[in-house]
């Protein structure tokens, strides 16, 4: 029998296998939902988590397990007035617990869905979703050390990957810095300090514009900078860092994380773009470049709907305009929600990194940057 002094605790690094960058850990968590896949979800619970943030949480109406990665999104899709709306929203909740999926939403000034949302969704309502989807997840990026900075609901896939990094009882190396107006506008603020208290290795740090109405704040005052990384973070340049906010939070962290000479090659940010943290922002489709004239028959294998498309068009631009309902949101091939299988025939996709190898070498395309080099079929 092992003594206690023959029992050391298991510390990831030094070759031993990070679970949490293994994509294989959350393929044999529940059934598959790909993108391109709709989903009857029902609420089954809401909670407040500030003033403007509410966090509603989910189970299928089919009572199977969620399969998804940590920091992976997801998209709903709301009737509002008559008039269909789809956005994004980042899964706050953990793979590891697969039977409830949470999404956590900033009430955005003038925002359709996220006020619709705080007004209407109740426990009972059943919402459509497509998903899930999306590459910013550590399964693909492997690291010993790992800085976390997120700024308003930006907190929210990054929530994500901490809580399944200690659901699997890993003591993992994190700093997670989060920015906030105000100490009474941090998200998750009450189970952060809980965490920290389980996981030794992991460190929180909140960064606060204002002190608003606390008295006694002794966290960090101002926005995030070179000093304060340096100050709190000695080691940042070693770590592998997952940023997530609002794109001039964004693009303020790589600025200064470049300035402070971490390898840009180690910084992994949310692929769409954020308007305060919730609501998604539509890009037109962009045409393709040098595509010759000519154009083609698609059909979609499973509805039997055919339909032509120009060499110049995209595929979802040419569904669109045919009428066919795709599931989509950037159309820009970044956020993976038009994600389809291409059974036969071939096209030149101009992705920004909303699929992976592994899933372009299954055959799978994302429609919205794929345009058509031959008639198509298309498993939709």
């Amino acid at each position: 029998m092992n003594s206690l002094a023959d029992i050391s605790p298991l510390v990831i690094g030094a070759g031993v296998a990070d679970p949490m960058t293994r994509s294989s850990t959350w393929e044999q968590a529940g059934i598959e939902w790909s993108g391109g896949l709709q989903k009857r979800l029902i609420c089954c619970r809401v909670a407040d988590e500030t003033h403007d943030v509410k966090t509603f949480v989910f189970s299928q109406d089919d009572n199977l397990p969620f399969r998804f990665e940590p920091g992976q999104f997801i998209t709903i899709s709301v009737e509002i007035e008559g008039q269909a709306h789809s956005r994004c929203y980042t899964i706050s909740s953990p793979p590891t617990r697969p039977y409830t999926l949470s999404i956590t939403v900033k009430r955005v000034p003038g925002g359709v869905v996220s006020n619709w949302l705080h007004a209407n969704l109740r426990p009972g309502f059943v919402i459509n979703a497509h998903g899930p989807a999306g590459v910013f997840t550590p399964s693909s990026h492997p690291a010993e050390k790992s800085l976390y900075l997120s700024a308003g609901s930006g907190v929210t896939p990054l929530m994500s990957m901490t809580r399944a990094g200690i659901d699997l009882g890993l003591n993992r190396d994190v700093v997670f810095i989060h920015s906030a107006r105000t100490p009474a506008d941090i998200i998750f603020r009450k189970e952060l300090t809980t965490l920290v208290d389980q996981a030794s290795r992991l460190r929180v740090i909140h960064v606060c514009e204002d002190v608003g109405d606390e008295v006694g704040w002794s966290g960090s005052v101002g926005r995030l900078g070179l000093d304060l990384l340096e100050r709190e973070v000695p080691d940042f340049r070693d770590r592998e860092v997952f940023v997530c906010g609002p794109a001039g939070y964004m693009q303020a962290v790589k600025d200064l994380l470049s300035k402070g000479g971490h390898d840009p090659s180690r910084y992994h940010q949310e692929s769409f773009n954020i308007e305060d943290g919730s609501e998604m922002r539509s890009q037109p489709e962009a045409l393709g470049s040098g595509t010759p004239a000519g154009s083609y028959t698609v059909r979609l294998a499973r509805s039997g709907k055919t339909f032509t498309i120009d060499s110049g068009q995209t595929v979802l631009a040419a569904a669109k305009k045919a009428g066919v309902a795709v599931a989509s949101s950037c159309a820009q091939g970044l956020c993976g929600t038009c994600k389809a299988t291409v059974l036969d025939g071939t096209v030149d996709m101009q992705h920004k990194g909303g699929i992976r190898q592994r899933e372009v070498d299954k055959g799978l395309r994302l429609l919205c940057c794929s345009y058509p080099k031959s008639n198509l079929v298309i498993d939709l």
